[in-house]
């Protein structure tokens, strides 16, 4: 059969792509080897308990009055009123277990800017400073989003020029630039967690887009949990006169002289189309989906290129306490041993599980589990090859087991309270159980590693040059925006429309040639 793109994997990006397209009156078919859409954005039940595989809490969303840009393309998608998000209380609290320091910040320049003085006095200009760059640097980041091949070097230097200045620029670098007391520079980076690397690596046009966001547009969730998203973009994906199978996994990725032409399932059934958008690894992709002999030698040298990003082990915990009653006060507890990034991330290198975000999801959705109970998810990350080199099948149920008293101890000395007595279900996921359901490798769901030169900014600029295949694309955590739920959505939205965009240019050509 015969459609005009295909997708494979129904995740965050790879349903928006469908959607968009779909709505653009294009004929795409959608395949999922799972049996329900959304990927890592779904859910599962353990007794009274429904938990998500892995939170999306979405940036760059906004508000009803200041809408981000996430928010106006659910609105195009005509699905932005039919989902209910709610705002998520603070954006930073982070606990030391060594030093035992404690930070709560909150949303709101003013309010993130005031609390930071009252932290640490006399850091008030240097925070100003930063968010007024960090302003300068995601309005650029947006403009070069939305131009794309237009871009206008001469505009974005005479508009942008600090931007520019910061773009090779590492966050320690900028930050000791800006003279920011050491002590708010560590309190302010500790948000680096989900980026996956040290501030000395990390690009600060990266991290300064991500915590500009948290801070101003204010993160929600929404209200029936990620899954919600899912369905609802799967609904109106249908509605529009999508097809989509369930339980149809994509063995192969058909190519002829270097153009795709369909895709081959499990079932060994035959699909065509010109245009292929992979929800998936681009290591999957190559490595596994397409014959060795029609992967061209410079996708193989950048996928061995770059570096997986980290690894979740991710503990699942029913609690049959409220979280008032256990005295669970803020949704967030960002556990570290110090402030010193580069040591933590070292740390995070090991199979501890000792530093980890602790989610409260009640006190963000009180009524997320029956009354008078409490979900938490504790969540640690691998960066490393350890979990590979240690973990096997004599080995493994042990080492879940050593993972999850560890990371209850931890929680609880952070906290300094007991909820070990209060466990009604308990579930641990870990790189192996997200391999399985995700395909990803070694189970990252973090994509690659955003590190050095191979970070956001050069990754978008370059991402017209890593096409090697003609009609493949990429979406997802794997694809030019990085990490991170709203970056898949936006992903998804970036690939349709460039694929639209360059179908109307052809079509333009052909009209003159004729």
């Amino acid at each position: 059969m015969n459609y005009d793109a295909i997708v494979i994997g129904a995740g965050n990006g790879g349903l928006v792509a469908a959607l968009t397209l779909q709505k653009s009156g294009k004929k795409v078919l959608l395949l999922e080897s799972h049996n329900v859409p959304g990927g890592l954005a779904t859910s599962f039940v353990r007794g009274r308990f429904e938990f998500e595989a892995c939170l999306q809490e979405l940036t760059n969303y906004g508000t009803k009055d200041e809408k981000g840009t996430l928010q106006q393309v659910f609105e195009e998608l005509g699905v932005a009123d039919k989902i209910d998000f709610v705002d998520i209380p603070n954006v930073i609290h982070i606990v030391t277990l060594d030093t035992e320091e404690e930070y709560i910040l909150p949303t709101g320049i003013n309010n993130f800017i005031e609390q930071m003085e009252y932290y640490v006095p006399n850091s008030k200009t240097s925070m100003e400073q930063f968010f007024a760059l960090s302003q300068e640097i995601t309005e650029a980041m947006d403009y070069i989003y939305t131009a794309k091949d237009e871009l206008d070097m001469q505009f974005l230097k005479e508009k942008y020029s600090n931007f520019l200045v910061c773009s090779s620029y590492s966050v320690n670098k900028v930050l000791d630039t800006l003279k920011m007391p050491k002590k708010a520079q560590e309190i302010l980076t500790s948000y680096w967690f989900y980026l996956g690397a040290s501030t000395n690596d990390l690009s600060f046009v990266h991290y300064a887009t991500f915590i500009y966001s948290l801070v101003v547009e204010h993160p929600v969730i929404a209200s029936k949990r990620s899954h919600e998203i899912s369905l609802t973009l799967f609904e109106e994906f249908s509605n529009c006169g999508g097809t989509s199978k369930f339980l149809a996994t994509v063995n192969k990725i058909i190519v002829e002289k270097n153009q795709v032409t369909g895709v081959i399932t499990s079932d060994n059934e035959y699909f065509y189309a010109p245009t292929i958008i992979a929800n998936v690894s681009p290591n999957t992709v190559y490595g596994k989906l397409i014959d060795p002999k029609c992967v061209p030698r410079r996708a193989r040298q950048l996928v061995n290129a770059r570096i997986i990003g980290g690894r979740s082990v991710t503990l699942y915990l029913g609690l049959n306490k409220s979280p008032n009653d256990l005295g669970l006060k803020e949704y967030s507890y960002f556990i570290y041993h110090t402030l010193d990034n580069k040591k933590e991330y070292e740390r995070m290198k090991q199979l501890k599980g000792d530093n980890m975000v602790g989610i409260v999801l009640n006190n963000a959705i009180s009524d997320a589990s029956p009354k008078g109970t409490t979900i938490l998810y504790l969540t640690t990350t691998i960066f490393s090859d350890n979990f590979d080199l240690i973990v096997n099948k004599n080995n493994y149920f042990d080492l879940k087991d050593a993972f999850i008293e560890n990371m209850i101890e931890v929680f609880e000395e952070a906290t300094k309270i007991n909820i070990k007595d209060s466990i009604e279900e308990l579930e641990l996921a870990t790189p192996e159980t997200f391999a399985r359901y995700t395909s990803n490798p070694a189970g990252s769901f973090y994509g690659y590693l955003n590190k050095k030169c191979d970070n956001l900014l050069p990754r978008l600029l370059n991402a017209e040059n890593e096409n090697y295949i003609s009609g493949l694309y990429f979406v997802g955590g794997y694809a030019h925006r990085s990490i991170g739920p709203s970056a898949s959505y936006m992903s998804g939205y970036d690939i349709a429309k460039k694929i639209l965009k360059e179908e109307k240019k052809e079509e333009v050509n052909n009209e003159t040639k004729n």
